[in-house]
């Protein structure tokens, strides 16, 4: 599938490649697809983070965690997990903090299901 090759070019430091194989990947990815839409959509967020638009990826994540909401995907929160650590240089900037409070508000969900 193309989601994984725009993965693959992401981790191989091809910014441009990756963000057109996962941009065509989403636009043609049925609405129905909920799990590999999180994937991708943290993918594309771990992209704009590598081509330095913090912004661009927290718009992306904010995507992710609200299709997680419908469809529970331990990968694709893997996957939002990596994105946000691609975003440490910009952890003071509110878009960063307010995926953060995101990302708590899961974990702690996590948590309490686990118990």
């Amino acid at each position: 599938m193309r989601a994984f090759r725009g993965n693959t070019e992401l981790r191989a430091g091809l910014i441009p490649q990756a963000r057109t194989t996962l941009e065509q990947t989403l636009a043609e990815l049925p609405k129905t697809d909920g799990k590999q839409r999180t994937v991708v959509l943290a993918d594309l967020a771990a992209v704009e983070a590598a081509a330095r638009h913090p912004e661009e990826a927290c718009v992306l994540l904010e995507k992710a965690l609200d299709q997680l909401a419908v469809t529970w995907y331990a990968t694709g929160m893997e996957r939002v997990r990596d994105a946000r650590r691609a975003l440490t240089p910009w952890q003071a900037s509110a878009a960063v903090q307010h995926v953060d409070d995101r990302l708590y508000s899961w974990s702690a969900t996590l948590s309490a299901l686990r118990r």
